[in-house]
């Protein structure tokens, strides 16, 4: 008799999973998702041949960054710039931490005699927005109201993003996934993210696992680089990593212009092979776009070449890793001798897709921080994607 029972509670189970895959799918048949709309005509795509590729760090303290007050020894701005010019910097970020003097930033860091940009070394204006809810830099090319910047810090992320637009700043999530000081505010405030925090690759992990979330959801966030360095060390310093950016012009500008657009790389110190990354949309075997471009696809295959330029390790093979829609695609090997590599994929014609490249190989060594090279390990480089069916609108 129990058996019975026993059989016929199945069977009534059954049918009701059955009755309700059935009307899941009549629901997946006949909806339409009223935010999904057609893509109209994008943007069309800079050019890659005028500009030049400029290299720095994004996230560097200075003596102002204590809590316990003004340390003139600690780690002098002159110091920072001097180094940065030795190491052949094209530009660099002093973001000293904003709490330290209560949001008042331009009176201190910006006011040093010698936060001055030069011919060779260009100085973003920016700070280390630090807060409880986690922290973030600020970049602008020219000084802004940082004080009003700080003063919201606590308020709702709508109110901060009126007051970002209002400064006309841009703002990168700092080490976004901790495991202390995240980034607890809503990504529609940033326009990048720091994903490669320091020489130690293997604890930003988390972080890129936000990141690849972010692309997925149609964010097009710009990843960077930043050794966040409070003082001079054998081991992490300014340039572990470096960032990269092929800016129009040797301006601030044009080196903000390029970080927001995503026509950036890092590498993993000032001397360590940059990776390029560039896709043939119109199959004429001329490059069409670069890492950090969106372009809608023809439904046709598309070539996609990688080019590692730089001090390469001589005699030395080189492991390109591709990754597609936050999956590996395939992973390519190319040396020093002959430092590129192609392959053909086909992106969904109507589907957004994004494709980026992890670098791998021997490390290349970095002479004024001489333990970084061992701690950073086999990791090299990494690219921002190329994106297809991004709505640049998201």
């Amino acid at each position: 008799m129990y058996k019975n029972i026993r059989i016929l509670f199945a069977m009534l189970v059954m049918i009701s999973v059955s009755n309700m895959v059935s009307a899941q799918q009549k629901i997946a048949k006949d909806h339409i998702n009223p935010w999904i709309k057609p893509l109209g005509a994008l943007p069309p795509v800079a050019n890659l041949t005028e500009g030049i590729w400029l290299k720095g760090d994004l996230h560097v303290h200075s003596s102002y960054s204590s809590e316990g007050g003004y340390d003139p020894n600690r780690h002098p701005v002159a110091k920072i710039l001097a180094f940065a010019k030795s190491v052949g910097f094209g530009f660099i970020a002093i973001t000293d931490h904003d709490n330290h003097v209560l949001g008042n930033v331009e009176h201190n860091t910006w006011a040093d005699p010698a936060f001055k940009s030069t011919d060779s070394l260009l100085l973003l204006y920016g700070a280390e927005w630090t807060t409880t809810r986690g922290h973030a830099n600020t970049f602008s090319a020219k000084p802004y109201n940082h004080q009003k910047f700080y003063d919201v810090r606590d308020q709702r992320d709508a109110n901060i993003i009126a007051v970002k637009k209002e400064l006309g700043i841009s703002v990168y999530a700092n080490h976004p996934a901790g495991p202390k000081d995240h980034f607890g505010f809503s990504y529609d405030l940033v326009d990048g993210m720091e994903v490669w925090n320091s020489c130690l690759w293997t604890k930003n992990a988390n972080s890129n696992l936000i990141w690849e979330d972010m692309l997925a959801s149609g964010r097009r966030v710009t990843a960077r680089g930043g050794s966040d360095t409070h003082s001079p060390s054998d081991v992490n310093y300014i340039g572990t990593p470096t960032t990269w950016v092929f800016a129009k012009n040797r301006t601030t500008q044009a080196v903000i212009d390029a970080l927001n657009n995503g026509r950036v790389s890092v590498s993993a110190n000032p001397y360590a092979p940059r990776v390029e990354f560039f896709a043939d949309i119109n199959q004429d075997d001329k490059m069409d776009m670069m890492m950090g471009d969106n372009a809608k696809s023809t439904g046709k295959p598309i070539k996609f070449r990688v080019q590692l330029t730089g001090n390469l390790v001589a005699d030395s093979v080189y492991t390109v890793n591709v990754i597609k829609d936050g999956r590996k695609f395939g992973s390519y090997k190319v040396t020093a001798k002959n430092p590129t590599a192609e392959f053909t994929d086909t992106p969904k014609l109507v589907d957004r897709m994004y494709y980026r490249l992890i670098v791998e190989g021997p490390s290349t060594n970095y002479p004024q921080v001489p333990k970084s090279a061992q701690v950073t390990g086999n990791m090299v480089a990494l690219s921002n994607p190329i994106y297809f069916n991004f709505d640049p609108q998201f």
